[in-house]
């Protein structure tokens, strides 16, 4: 009885948290498909500049999600210890370094514009109009920044809900703007990405006022401290080699894709599209880990982070087995809805099957690395991250030279990143997780 009692608090602890980081996590691609439908009104070349430039800045961001993932196990520690000053403060470096980043971010980036777009090798005209974009968008890089570290700093406090709320109304506002600066302003791609800009802002002034009030209440300094900063440089220097390793791999299976042909590529865009879509999902249970280990691990409280441990890995396993059975019941026409192509939508179903199929192990990899990271095992996890790339760069390469330009070339190579590489990152992470390396008490 009172195993069935704990159980059921650590689900409630769980749930509390997963489920406003879910709604958070979906926000976003939401707001992204909004943004690209109004944009697509305004032509084939706004659109086609908007790839570009988006692709650009998803992976500058995606590199800096570090800055929320350090920023939480640092936060949650030092709650767990029962130093809420040192919690927020913690918090309050991550946000210095976070705007620091992004001013040197922003400014590298408003020069470097032009040539990362002429990378692409685009038309005169796209090219101009993802320079555009690219070019104002670079002047939201900071705030975006500060969003993330202010995110960080309250899932290390235990909450999920502000985020869920700042999101929500955040890309709500950012739509509104959007449709005002692009159609009546009539400043076409442009508006679209000073709406984005102006959104951004006022998201990080909403944060910045959360960070300040609470700094205020535990009597936290605003100012950055050298010793905190130091600690924030050295798990997010670890972190962004974790999350390059994930982007290389990525782009290395795209790569490949684009090896096989270009129906082949096109549909491979399908099945990434719809695997973030199932890795955002369980991603809400990765970030609840994060904040109940963190805090577990400072309170010395290692029984109930193993609790946490078990019961998200089968809340994740559980997950992965339910997305995944909706990926694959749903394969023999989903392609309708992604493609009107016969011949890109013919390779679809067998790839959505084999995603399917791989959910509950992406369930499993998922929550372990929010439980490493929430450890703060960073540089175990940027180690082990470099050698699972490197196990899936043979098997991307033998589906480039012998997979077959068809279905079933598009398929190995499905099979290969769905259970090579996440395979390989379930081995690692499973095999640092049996022991007790990871759990370092205290702050």
């Amino acid at each position: 009885m009172k195993s069935d009692v704990e159980r059921q608090r650590v689900d409630r602890e769980i749930l509390r948290l997963a489920v406003p980081a879910l709604g958070a996590l979906v926000a976003e691609p939401v707001f992204l498909l909004a943004d690209s439908a109004m944009v697509g009104h305004l032509g084939v070349v706004p659109l086609a500049g908007l790839g570009i430039a988006s692709a650009i800045l998803q992976t500058i961001v995606g590199l800096m999600v570090f800055l929320a993932y350090s920023t939480t196990p640092a936060v949650a520690r030092s709650l767990g210890a029962g130093d809420e000053r040192g919690a927020v403060a913690a918090g309050v470096d991550g946000c210095w370094l976070a705007l620091g980043l992004g001013i040197v971010l922003a400014v590298g980036g408003w020069f470097a514009s032009p040539s990362l777009v002429a990378l692409f090798g685009a038309s005169p005209s796209i090219s101009a109009a993802a320079t555009r974009y690219l070019e104002l968008s670079m002047l939201g890089l900071p705030a975006m920044l500060l969003v993330f570290a202010g995110t960080g700093l309250l899932r290390g406090l235990q909450d999920t809900r502000t985020p869920l709320y700042v999101a929500g109304a955040g890309f709500a506002v950012n739509i509104l703007l959007n449709f005002v600066f692009i159609y009546p302003l009539g400043l076409g791609i442009a508006g679209s990405a000073i709406g984005t800009v102006v959104a951004q802002w006022g998201m990080a002034a909403v944060y910045l006022v959360i960070v300040a009030r609470n700094a205020r209440r535990v009597g936290a300094p605003l100012l950055p401290h050298h010793a905190g900063l130091g600690n924030s440089v050295r798990s997010g220097g670890w972190l962004f080699v974790r999350t390059a390793s994930l982007r290389a791999a990525m782009l290395l299976a795209v790569f490949t894709a684009t090896r096989l042909g270009p129906d082949e590529l096109a549909a491979f865009q399908v099945t990434l599209t719809v695997f973030a879509t199932v890795a955002f999902a369980l991603d809400a249970l990765a970030i609840a880990a994060q904040a109940l280990v963190g805090k577990g691990l400072g309170a010395g409280d290692l029984a109930g982070v193993r609790a946490v441990l078990r019961r998200c890995l089968q809340w994740g396993v559980g997950a992965g087995v339910a997305f995944g059975a909706l990926v694959v019941v749903t394969s023999p026409v989903a392609a309708a809805l992604f493609t009107s192509d016969p011949a890109v939508a013919s390779l679809l179903p067998v790839t959505l099957v084999i995603i399917g199929l791989g959910a509950p192990l992406g369930g499993y990899v998922f929550v372990l690395d929010g439980v490493l990271i929430g450890a703060g095992d960073a540089r175990y996890l940027a180690l082990t991250g470099l050698a699972n790339v490197a196990v899936f760069v043979p098997l991307a390469l033998a589906v480039g030279a012998w997979g077959g330009h068809d279905a079933s070339g598009l398929a190995w190579l499905t099979a290969a990143f769905a259970f090579g590489y996440i395979g390989a990152r379930a081995l690692t992470l499973g095999l640092r997780a049996r022991t007790t390396r990871w759990m370092r008490v205290g702050v």
